[in-house]
């Protein structure tokens, strides 16, 4: 493969920076948020759990649009669809600054979790049309900077935002990054041509109808996981099993589908690598965001930090995922995704298993030592993530980008879902009487999903055949 394969021209720099910042607007607004909860509860006059609803709603809607989004950039094409979300995201932004009442905003956070469901998988597929298959590792491992620096420096970005400037801040934040990325990607975003356009067809409610409650009632029973501190609630069990049964309707429904295309093709998961690669994105998702929530905690309650410097310890974390990616990115171009994954992954697994038999002691090298295993880790599926994204967009062809693109997202952000319930089940359970150790029973559950990653890292693609640039 000669240097101009891979080369990132002028043109394709700027669409990189344009479509980053729309895709950074919703990651940053769901992390930053967290932090205005105790805020909004005393602005509002409502108890904590009912405004944990403002997280909640969001990141359903969010969840439930993805799928529906895949559809609609078949049928509409990805540039419109771009700005249809980005216009939704921005109103709702505003609606939000603007909201006189708890009930006002829960709404209008639900439609911007609408927004942010365009938006969101949308980044993945503009970015890889753009670059081609021969540039997909390279441009995926720039995304992934933003996508693992996005929930570190959002809980950060939110606590400035929010002592100096009130909570309407951090929704107003969004309409100039938003204006800047809408004027760029209008220069930039290349138009769907008249004949790529409808090959959709008509929606598929029937699938609209098991799909969409099968994910948000999976995500809603994760997320009460966590506000419950236990697996055998009926608020977590009702919608898990509903979830999951209306799932399995869907997958009947897919397979016998004759008259409309199906919202998730099925047959995308006999394509060589493409479940493995699904999978470990997944299992990325669960691994980043068990230890990220897994460490402020062990800052503040071993080592007596106050939440603000226990949110800045945890940096390390997204600095070694994000200093990773891009390199790793740039050699799946010429590599392929198997051994760098293996290589990440038992990067990862290592400073995993360092983390199970770091003590809390009160000493300042035993944080320090978390830091650095934290680090390693963040490396390692740094090494994991942005060659397995990179990998989907070569095994794909270009018809079902959109759909794997939704599968892809989806089952990282369920794969979030199940890092972050089972910290709260981990450390109310295990660590009831001693936090550290239910801590290190958390690092083993991620240490488990590690081995899982590597056990898969076998089917996935190796080194890519050469080919020619992709257009911008």
């Amino acid at each position: 493969m000669t240097r101009t394969d891979t080369a990132l021209d002028p043109k394709l720099r700027m669409l990189i920076v344009a479509v980053l910042l729309g895709g950074i607007m919703a990651i940053l607004d769901s992390t930053m948020i967290a932090v205005a909860v105790e805020t909004l509860g005393r602005e509002f006059q409502t108890g904590l759990a009912t405004v944990g609803w403002v997280s909640t709603g969001y990141l359903l809607a969010l969840v439930v649009t993805i799928p529906v989004t895949a559809w609609a950039v078949s049928r509409f094409g990805a540039p419109r669809m771009w700005f249809v979300g980005l216009a939704v995201f921005l109103l709702a932004s505003l609606a939000c600054a603007l909201a006189w009442n708890f009930p006002s905003l829960l709404v209008f956070r639900i439609l911007q979790g609408v927004g942010a469901g365009i938006v969101d998988p949308l980044v993945l597929i503009l970015l890889a049309r753009a670059a081609g298959p021969a540039r997909a590792g390279r441009v995926m491992g720039l995304m992934g900077v933003v996508l693992s620096l996005g929930p570190v420096l959002g809980p950060v970005l939110g606590g400035l935002v929010l002592d100096s400037a009130g909570w309407r801040a951090l929704f107003f934040i969004n309409i100039p990054i938003g204006a800047v990325a809408a004027v760029l990607s209008w220069r930039l975003i290349q138009r769907d041509a008249p004949a790529d356009l409808g090959s959709a067809g008509r929606l598929d409610l029937i699938g609209v109808l098991l799909l969409v409650p099968g994910l948000a009632g999976m995500m809603l029973g994760f997320t009460q996981i966590g506000e419950t501190n236990t697996v055998v609630a009926w608020q977590v069990l009702v919608p898990l099993v509903l979830g999951a049964a209306l799932l399995g309707g869907y997958v009947l429904h897919a397979v016998h589908a004759r008259r409309v295309m199906p919202l998730i093709d099925l047959r995308m998961f006999a394509t060589t690598g493409f479940s493995p690669s699904v999978v470990v994105q997944g299992l990325v998702g669960t691994g980043t965001f068990s230890v990220l929530f897994a460490l402020p905690l062990y800052y503040q309650l071993l080592h007596g930090f106050s939440p603000s410097t226990a949110g800045l310890l945890v940096a390390p974390l997204g600095a070694g995922a994000a200093l990773a990616m891009p390199i790793a990115g740039r050699l799946s171009d010429r590599l392929g995704a198997k051994r760098l994954v293996q290589g990440g992954g038992t990067l990862a697994l290592l400073a995993t298993l360092a983390l199970t038999q770091i003590g809390g002691g009160p000493g300042i090298g035993t944080a320090i030592a978390a830091g650095v295993a934290a680090f390693a880790v963040g490396v390692g599926l740094g090494f994991v993530g942005a060659p397995t994204i990179g990998s989907l967009y070569r095994i794909l062809p270009p018809q079902q980008v959109p759909q794997g693109s939704s599968v892809l997202y989806t089952l990282n952000q369920l794969g979030a879902g199940i890092g972050i319930a089972t910290v709260a089940v981990l450390v109310s359970t295990a660590g009831a009487n001693d936090p550290l150790t239910g801590l290190h029973a958390l690092y083993w559950f991620t240490f488990a999903a590690i081995v899982i990653i590597l056990i898969c890292s076998p089917r996935l693609p190796g080194r890519p055949i050469p080919a020619g640039e992709g257009s911008t």
